[in-house]
Parts: C-alpha cells; structure tokens; sequence
C-alpha cells in the first residue's frame, strides 16, 4: 500500500514498539515513516486532515472483544477502511539489564494487557499492578526512569527498541490472543482484490426493522461477518449497527443489497470495501 513515491507515513496509537507497530510494519513495511499517537482520535485527526497516508488502528480483540471507542470514530471522521490485518499477540515481561525476576515488585502495563496476563502475573507474590496507556509507552518508561524494581508487558518489539531484555516470553494467560486492524485512509479508489465490506446504518425502533435490515443481505446470500451494535447518540435506546459482509460494494449483488438497505434504514453509510486477511492471524 502507499499514496506517495516516498515511504508513506502511518499513523497508530502508541509509542514506538506498540502492537499497532507490529501490524503497521507487516501491511506495510519497516521502511515506512512512524507516525506514533497518544491517542486513537489523534490518529484519526491525522489521517482526516491528509497530514499522514494511512491509519492503523486495533478494532477488535479475539479476547477482550471489540473496541467501541473507535467503531464511534468510524462514524464520526469520514475515513475509508483500506484493509484489515489479524495479528497474534504475545505479551512479554520485559525489565532493565539489571533487574531479575526474583527482583520485580512492580509490573506496568496497559489494562488490557495486564487483564490477558492475570494469572501468571498472579504467581509473582507482593507485586504491584501499575497501570499505563500503552504497553510499549511502559517499556519507555522504566527504560527512562531507571526502574530496577519493575518490569513491563509489551512486544518483543519494543523490548529491541528501548534496548531492554526479555525476562519472560509469551506470558499472555491464553494463546489465541488476536487483535484485528484496520487500515484507514481518505477517499481513493477501492483496493484490488477488495471482498470484504463494512457498513453501519440505524433503522427505526419499530418492530421487525432489524430483521428486514440484515433480509437484504440473506436474501442474496451474501454472508455476513460480524455485527455490532453502538448506541445511538442523543436518542436513548436506539443503536447504530455495523455490519462486514463478504463481497465488494461494486459487485451488483452487493450494490443491490446496499440499495435495497436505504430503503429501509434511517440512515446509512458504506466504511469502505478492502481485502479480506485470510489469515486466522499473523505474527
């Protein structure tokens, strides 16, 4: 992928060795320049005001499920989803040169991060559980301040980057630990290969909306992904949905469906068409 004869500059929340790093460097390259964020809106901002060519974000997790904040953020910036990437993620304690395992009393991480790791962290007995926004950023952290009493959880990644070592590999508590990104970019022409689409759409709170909603698509035996339901804002009760569905939104079939859907939505919106990762996951 790229918009530029240069290397294109992408954009993901984190710091330098985030897991949106890793998935960023595999759609792309590593010779791409890293637009690191604090925050997912930043990296939506970016992408929305042309100052970088493409986004990546996380969108949902195969453990924690999915994550509603940027599916908001899908409806609010008028971005287009490029591509998608499953990727494992194995969750590493990572420490200073000096720091042993017998000598951690405090391990930072990210929530979610440390949720996936509850039970191994639980057989360190008297440590600290230390929060933080971002599991590379906790990596940087203790790097800087020196911290020989403490360990992170983040990617090998970012263990090579701030120069620290792995004290303990894959401590994630369950293996089938994926994150799903997407690629997200300002309006350009549909990618090659695109089979797979994204939509979200409202329909009046009035029974049956729902069920003859998603009957364009059955009737035309287009198979349906995934659908996810986010409230409504400002009209309590009511529910956008997002829909991925197996086809292209050029295909006759599928522009049929979509057109049949505006007939019975209030409101509706095509997120973009990309290719499908075959992939169960990638590491």
């Amino acid at each position: 992928m790229g918009k530029r004869a240069n290397p294109p500059i992408i954009a993901f929340q984190g710091e330098r060795g985030a897991y949106s790093e890793l998935a960023t460097r595999r759609l792309f390259s590593p010779s791409v320049q890293f637009a690191p964020c604090q925050t997912f809106e930043l990296v939506f901002q970016h992408v929305d005001r042309g100052e970088v060519d493409f986004g990546v974000i996380p969108i949902e997790n195969s453990l924690a499920g999915s994550i509603h904040q940027n599916y908001d953020l899908l409806l609010r910036y008028d971005l287009q989803i490029v591509g998608e990437l499953n990727q494992k993620i194995i969750h590493n304690l990572i420490a200073n040169q000096k720091t042993t395992l017998s000598g951690i009393r405090r391990i930072f991480s990210h929530p979610q991060a440390l949720m996936q790791c509850q039970q191994n962290i639980a057989r360190f007995k008297q440590v600290e559980i230390v929060p933080a926004y971002d599991t590379a950023g906790s990596v940087k952290k203790i790097k800087e301040e020196k911290i020989l009493d403490g360990a992170a959880i983040a990617s090998e990644l970012a263990a090579k980057i701030y120069g620290m070592k792995i004290l303990k590999r894959g401590i994630q508590d369950n293996a089938e630990n994926f994150t799903r990104f997407l690629v997200l970019s300002t309006k350009s022409p549909i990618p090659r290969g695109a089979n797979k689409t994204s939509v979200v759409f409202s329909v009046k709170n009035i029974p049956g909306a729902l069920f003859r909603s998603l009957s364009v698509f059955a009737l035309r035996d287009i198979d349906l992904y995934k659908i996810e339901s986010r409230p409504l804002h400002g009209k309590p009760w009511e529910y956008l949905f997002y829909i991925d569905f197996a086809g292209n939104q050029t295909n006759k079939n599928c522009w049929n469906a979509l057109q049949h859907l505006s007939e019975i939505a209030t409101f509706w919106r095509v997120l973009g068409s990309y290719k499908r990762d075959e992939q169960r996951a990638g590491r």
